[in-house]
C-alpha cells in the first residue's frame, strides 16, 4: 500500500518497521539491511533524503538512534566507520555515554521537549537536554520504562500506548506541545515505536496493520487535515 505519504511495508519480514530506522524532517536513516528499492519508496515518502548504514554494528537504527532537528543522539558504543559516516553526511551528532544503550527505545523526543525513561543518570539526562536543546523530563507510559517503544511523535501529535493514563498524556502534551492520541499498529500491538516510522511528511507502517488501525494514524498524524 503506498499513498503519497503513506507506506505499508516490511522489511525483509518484519512488520516493525520502526525498529530500523530514525526520521526526521531532513534526513531518515535506515539499516543497511533494508532492501534499496524500500530506501528509494522511503524518499518518497517522508520526502527527506534517505542514508543506509549500521548503528552499533547492527540494522537496528530506531532501537539505538534518537532525535530532533537539532541532534542526533547515539550511544557510546556506536562504531568509528560509523561516526565518519554521519561526519561525512553532515549530520550534527552526540555520543551519549550511559548504561542505557537503546537510546531510541528510551526516548520520546521532538523539537519542543523529551521524554526520558528513569534509568538514565543525572549526567546523561543533562547531555541529552544539551544536545536536543528542549527540556526533558523522566517518565513512563503504561507505567513502563521503555517510553520510546511505546510512542511516535512528529510536530503535530504523540501516538501513544492505548493502555497511557490521563496522566502520563498530559505530562507529555506539556513536556512535547503536541496532543497524545492513543493507538495501536500491527493488528493490535501497542509498541508503536517498533511498528512506525514518521515525520511531518509522511509515514511508514507495518504491513500487519490493519485498514482501521492506518486511517487511525493517519488521521490522528494531522495528514487528513493537512491534505483537505
Amino acid at each position: 500500500m503506498s499513498v503519497d505519504h503513506i507506506l505499508k511495508t516490511n522489511f525483509n519480514g518484519t512488520p516493525n518497521v520502526g525498529l530500523f530506522g530514525h526520521a526526521t524532517n531532513s534526513y531518515c536513516l535506515l539499516g543497511a539491511d533494508v532492501q534499496a528499492s524500500k530506501a528509494k519508496e522511503i524518499e518518497k515518502i517522508l520526502r527527506v533524503p534517505v542514508h543506509q548504514m549500521t548503528l552499533c554494528g547492527t540494522s537496528l537504527i530506531g532501537v539505538f538512534a534518537a532525535g530532533n532537528d537539532h541532534c542526533l543522539l547515539l550511544p557510546h558504543i556506536v562504531l568509528d566507520h560509523e561516526r565518519k559516516h554521519l561526519d561525512k553526511l553532515g549530520i550534527n551528532y552526540k555520543i551519549i555515554k550511559s548504561k542505557v544503550t537503546a537510546l531510541g527505545n528510551n526516548l520520546v523526543v521532538n523539537n519542543n521537549g523529551c521524554l526520558a525513561s528513569p534509568q538514565f543518570s543525572a549526567d546523561s539526562k543533562k547531555l541529552i537536554r544539551q544536545a536536543l536543546n528542549v527540556p526533558l523530563k523522566p517518565g513512563t507510559i503504561a507505567g513502563l520504562e521503555i517510553v520510546g517503544s511505546l510512542a511516535v511523535v512528529n510536530g503535530r501529535v504523540c501516538l501513544i500506548h492505548p493502555s497511557a493514563n490521563d496522566n502520563e498524556m498530559q505530562y507529555m502534551e506539556e513536556l512535547l506541545g503536541v496532543e497524545c492520541i492513543q493507538t495501536t499498529v500491527n493488528l493490535g500491538t501497542p509498541y508503536l515505536g517498533a511498528g512506525l516510522l514518521c515525520n511531518d511528511h509522511g509515514f511508514v507502517v507495518g504491513d500487519q496493520s490493519g485498514g482501521p488501525e492506518i486511517l487511525h494514524i493517519d488521521d490522528s498524524l494531522g495528514f487528513l487535515t493537512v491534505s483537505r
